[in-house]
């Protein structure tokens, strides 16, 4: 293969990875954007297998294609087979495993070039190595938080803020030591303190925060990337990771701003937060539960209602019985839509994906800052496994953990419907006052079988 050939492969590559970000913008055009990004890592791919510019070939070529297969082996699998309420983890784990992967090439790129490696090329390794295992253990936590294997509650410990800045303070040294003296001990030093910041850095962020940190850590692999491109000389990796680095920091911005707070308040605002009294504690207060039939009858003489999905709903695997319920109301002459709020469920876009697989027409898609100022003039407000979201507390209590974020204001509707499992709290950890509002029904179980019984309820009518 020529090498302009070569160049024009890389730049076609390029063009896919932008017209990629330019699709995932919007949920009508996310699915065709994605093809065309995959279509793009392809060509990346395997354009390396035809082209060697000291004429030499291909090198270690039976590891490469081990390393292919193995990835297909899992990638694929994965794919297929997550269900939606895993994703999150899956986008988390599968984040880590690229500033790993970036972290350990300039690793293995500085091993190899020994002393004749240039200044520049040891800073870019030395930030690649760094940025990159921040990425991997704070993805592995952020995991472990989401998967519920660990507290989603912030954790801190006394001195916390100390031994955060004194590790931040002592990779920065060492790196000043690896790019003035060099030394292999002093670079795997650098990596075992960046994968203990990774996990520093993440742990005092409460779980509702968690999608901003996996936002603010695909930025960040994305950097690796683009370090290591410079590292590599590759230009491909260059312009893909740059193309990561900046979405990624535009939607941590954007995300930080969903919340209602600084970046900077979000990543460690736990340690100077103050008790909330009665956070993560049940009420024994009394609620209005209703049945199915309560519910139908409710939806069925409203003139608006304004459907708020959540985590629920996606555990309940609940959206196509939610479009099917939606398709009644629309029929009937009752006007429907979606109000979404940035941060709901567990990743960004969570609840757009999710009722996207379910064929839900995107006009019927309305952010919050488009719903909001209609739930004055909404009937009822049907919220399907959200909580934090449209917690009052956000508002009303300062030193919770949602305070200051903006919400969905569906207290302002005429009647409130809550389908959840129990009257557990939110991701937050903190009661929700909603739920005990005299205008507030319950409609207790999964949310699909609720569903279900609300749908046929609707079709005798």
């Amino acid at each position: 293969m020529s090498r302009n050939l070569y160049d024009l492969l890389g730049l076609l590559s390029s063009v896919a990875f932008i017209l990629a970000l330019k699709g995932l913008s919007h949920p009508k055009s996310a699915r065709r954007g994605n093809l065309i990004g995959a279509a793009g890592a392809g060509v990346a791919t395997f354009v390396v297998f035809f082209y060697r510019e000291d004429g030499k070939g291909l090198q270690n070529l039976p590891l490469i294609i081990g390393a292919l297969v193995v990835g297909i082996a899992v990638g694929v699998p994965a794919a297929r087979m997550v269900q939606m309420t895993q994703m999150p983890q899956m986008v988390a784990l599968f984040n880590g495993v690229g500033g790993g992967a970036a972290a350990l090439v300039a690793i293995v790129e500085y091993l190899n070039l020994g002393n004749s490696a240039s200044t520049l090329a040891v800073i870019a390794t030395v930030f690649t190595v760094v940025v990159g295992c921040v990425s991997f253990s704070g993805s592995v936590v952020t995991f472990l938080k989401l998967q519920e294997l660990m507290t989603t509650r912030p954790v801190i410990f006394p001195g916390g803020r100390f031994v955060i800045a004194g590790t931040l303070v002592a990779i920065i040294v060492n790196a000043g030591y690896v790019i003035v003296q060099g030394g292999n001990s002093l670079l795997e030093l650098l990596a075992l303190l960046s994968l203990i910041f990774g996990v520093l850095f993440v742990l005092p962020v409460g779980g509702a925060d968690v999608p901003i940190v996996i936002s603010l850590l695909n930025a960040f692999t994305g950097l690796t990337v683009a370090a290591s491109g410079y590292v590599l000389e590759n230009i491909l990796l260059i312009v893909a990771g740059t193309l990561v680095g900046a979405s990624g920091t535009i939607l941590t911005r954007l995300m930080a701003e969903a919340m209602g707070r600084s970046l900077f308040g979000t990543l460690f605002g736990a340690f100077t937060a103050k008790a909330v009294a009665g956070s993560g504690e049940q009420e024994s207060r009394p609620v209005r539960s209703g049945s199915p039939d309560d519910v139908a009858i409710l939806l069925n003489y409203a003139r608006r209602v304004v459907i708020v999905p959540g985590y629920g709903l996606a555990v309940a695997q609940a959206q196509h019985t939610i479009r099917e319920m939606a398709d009644l109301l629309t029929a009937k002459g009752i006007d429907v839509a979606y109000g979404i709020h940035p941060v709901a469920g567990r990743m960004p876009g969570h609840m757009n994906v999710l009722l996207a697989e379910a064929n839900v027409p995107y006009e019927q898609l309305s952010e919050m800052e488009e719903v909001n100022p209609t739930f004055a003039q909404t009937d009822v407000a049907l919220v399907v496994g959200a909580n934090d979201v449209v917690n009052p507390a956000a508002k009303t209590t300062p030193g919770a953990p949602i305070y200051g974020m903006p919400i969905l204001d569906v207290d302002q509707a005429a009647n409130i419907i809550f389908l959840k499992r129990s009257m557990r709290p939110g991701f937050a950890g903190i009661e929700n006052e909603l739920l005990y509002d005299s205008k507030t029904t319950l409609l207790f179980g999964d949310a699909k079988a609720s569903l279900t019984k609300v749908v046929s309820a609707l079709k005798a009518l």
